[in-house]
């Protein structure tokens, strides 16, 4: 049998914007059936690849077909055999979830008859069936994210261009959706995805990495891997935050990294560098367990290939506050007790209840993380603690002022980053910090030197003058931080701060949150990044407006996981996971980067379990052990139990009614 004509080609492909070269000569293939995945930092080109190849912008010079139709003489017949998801959401704010998927549908051709159970497939793997009615405007950032992923997925295109499509997603609709996209696999579609999620870029088939415009690497998972320069010797502690700042002082070697309760060590040689690592952290006084060496992941590959080519030394932050410049002041002590302070909060918009009766305290310099699925209550929380929004009842003391009566003074003494950025596009970098500077009361020569401080820290010294709406999204992040920090407040809202970001940009990023918070600054943030859970001090997730679980990362994981993990390595998981699913004493199967994470009631008996079900499909595995949970386990295990029990709820109730 003939193999099937590509459904992408790219040849060449460059486009400029005046000076400026965004791509620069790439060249690829994607087949039908294939996840082909596009990584690289903010800025890199990955935007601008897509949209040439949806037609909507011209080359410079280079070819490109999509789906055997060329971008440039044939653009409406590319557009009529793909679906295209882009960063910008294409949703219209006044019409409501379903309508919004109703108007896509139109506009695919989707046949009237069948349509109604595809849309209420993609409204349960998302979770959205609940605000089907809800208008689009309504949504929270998250979930305007997942709706327009239904809108794209509502026909099944012969092309599927994702822009980092799972940005702002939970991690139990990111499992879900990579479901889905494997599903198509199967009907031939050809599919190219961008992410920042490095987890994800390991369930692609191929990955290139783009960097500057152009493709230095390119390959299976595996062979990117094999690019990794120098071993990882790999360090796992609760104190990893101590421990990754000694050994950065006092090791010579490629990087050091934090990846939650761990530090990655890059190193050429492993049993030196695991004798130096034991000495330092005894002298110091500090717990961890025996250094191991780890295979490299993606996201090491990333690094240290994104360092070797001069993106910034180890991944590291440069020139932080209280740095080599020590201008960012320790933070003076405010009125005694938590920095902040919830009892009851509750807030209902009509009938729906978005918080409902939380308690919880935030002390003063703790990076405090606040972790939910879309929809579950984190923004409305944060809008409710930083004045924005009035309680409907409960309380709530932020840095010695009630939410209630006291929301000006709030505002004046916290920072607060909102998902949506508050930056003005029209005007220029320098503009946006001396409008915020203006707003917190800075003046003369104390906004010279905070803005000197801004544009350094965020990466933005040779962009004082360009317009915010030309910079990527990172650059944008990075910019909406400084001027929601400029007044140098003692309590900081982060409210899924690096969503999108890539992951040099988001250690950068965190490595200011720890200089933050080492000088009394209260951080409280929100993420879907379950490694970044595992850099806070403590965690609340909220799942329904309820309270579900709080304590430190690793309370949570000792305490509050139900059941064992096993890990397999696999190829073709998603071939393979719903066999696994139906053995005795498994809980739930899911894709965890190229392999399977199962969660077993007994993980002795079930491994003998899995050696047989792998047998019989005739599968060998690359790799299966019993592994410590991670984060995401966790998120994903206690909304697990939330819905069990709600689910035991109602049939109690049914069979009390009967």
């Amino acid at each position: 049998m003939a193999e099937r004509e590509p459904g992408i080609v790219a040849r060449g492909l460059t486009r400029r914007f005046g000076d400026v070269l965004a791509v620069d000569g790439v060249s690829f293939e994607v087949r039908p059936g294939e996840i082909f995945g596009i990584v690289g930092p903010d800025g890199a080109g990955k935007s601008t690849t897509l949209r040439m190849l949806a037609a909507i912008l011209q080359p410079s010079d280079g070819t490109a077909t999509v789906a055997g139709r060329d971008v440039r003489n044939d653009p409406e017949g590319v557009k009529d055999n793909l679906a295209y998801m882009s960063q910008r959401f294409g949703l219209y704010s006044d019409l409501t979830v379903i309508e919004n998927i109703h108007f896509y549908a139109d506009l695919y051709g989707v046949p009237c008859r069948g349509r109604t159970s595809r849309i209420d497939e993609l409204l349960e793997f998302s979770a959205m069936s609940p605000f089907r009615h809800r208008m689009a405007g309504n949504l929270s950032g998250g979930m305007k994210q997942k709706l327009q992923l239904m809108c794209a997925l509502v026909h099944t295109p012969r092309v599927l261009l994702l822009d980092e499509p799972t940005n702002g997603v939970d991690p139990v609709s990111r499992r879900d959706f990579w479901r889905i996209l494997y599903e198509l696999l199967k009907l031939q579609v050809t599919i190219l995805v961008t992410t920042a999620y490095l987890d994800e870029a390991e369930r692609c088939n191929r990955i290139g990495l783009l960097d500057h415009g152009r493709l230095p690497a390119m390959g299976t998972p595996e062979e990117i891997k094999k690019l990794m320069r120098g071993r990882i010797l790999n360090i796992r502690s609760r104190q990893a935050r101590s421990v990754n700042r000694l050994l950065r002082a006092g090791l010579d070697c490629l990087s050091i990294n934090i990846f939650g309760d761990n530090v990655h060590i890059v190193c050429d040689d492993i049993e030196k560098t695991r004798q130096e690592s034991v000495e330092l952290l005894d002298q110091a006084g500090l717990s961890f367990q025996v250094p191991q060496e780890q295979e490299a992941s993606i996201e090491d590959v990333f690094v240290s290939l994104l360092s070797s080519s001069g993106e910034s030394k180890d991944g590291e932050a440069r020139n932080l506050p209280g740095a080599e410049k020590n201008d960012w002041r320790r933070t003076p002590p405010g009125p005694p007790g938590p920095a902040v302070t919830v009892r009851g909060l509750t807030r209902r918009f009509g009938s729906f209840t978005a918080v409902d009766r939380i308690d919880f305290d935030v002390e003063r310099g703790e990076i405090f993380g606040f972790l939910g699925p879309n929809g579950a209550g984190k923004s409305t929380t944060i809008r409710m603690l930083c004045g924005l929004l009035q309680p409907t009842s409960g309380e709530g003391i932020v840095g010695g002022f009630d939410i209630r009566t006291q929301p000006e003074q709030i505002k004046a003494n916290i920072g607060y980053m909102s998902q949506k950025f508050s930056l003005y596009e029209d005007l220029t970098v320098e503009e946006n910090i001396n409008f915020y500077g203006g707003i917190y009361g800075l003046r003369g020569s104390r906004l010279e030197a905070r803005k000197d401080w801004a544009v350094d820290m965020a990466g933005l010294a040779d962009h004082r003058r360009a317009l915010t709406r030309i910079l990527s999204g990172g650059w944008k992040q990075r910019l909406a931080l400084a001027c929601a920090i400029l007044h140098e407040p003692p309590i900081i809202f982060l409210d899924e701060p690096t969503s999108g970001v890539d992951p040099l940009s988001r250690r950068r990023f965190w490595d200011l949150i720890y200089d933050m918070a080492d000088r009394g600054v209260t951080v409280f943030v929100t993420t879907h990044y379950m490694e970044e859970a595992e850099y806070c001090d403590r965690l609340a997730l909220i799942y329904r407006g309820r309270l579900a679980a709080l304590g430190s990362p690793a309370e949570l994981k000792s305490r509050r996981m139900a059941g064992e993990i096993i890990e397999v390595l696999v190829s073709s998981p998603q071939d393979v996971m719903d066999s696994f699913a139906k053995l005795p004493g498994i809980r739930s199967v899911a894709l965890f980067g190229a392999g399977l994470h199962m969660v077993v009631d007994d993980a002795v008996q079930a491994r003998t379990a899995i050696e047989k079900e792998l047998e019989r499909l005739g599968v060998r595995p690359g790799r299966m052990e019993k592994i410590l949970p991670g984060m995401e386990d966790v998120f994903v295990s206690l909304i697990e139990e939330v819905d069990r029990e709600e689910e035991t709820v109602r049939n109690a109730g049914k069979a009390g009614s009967s």
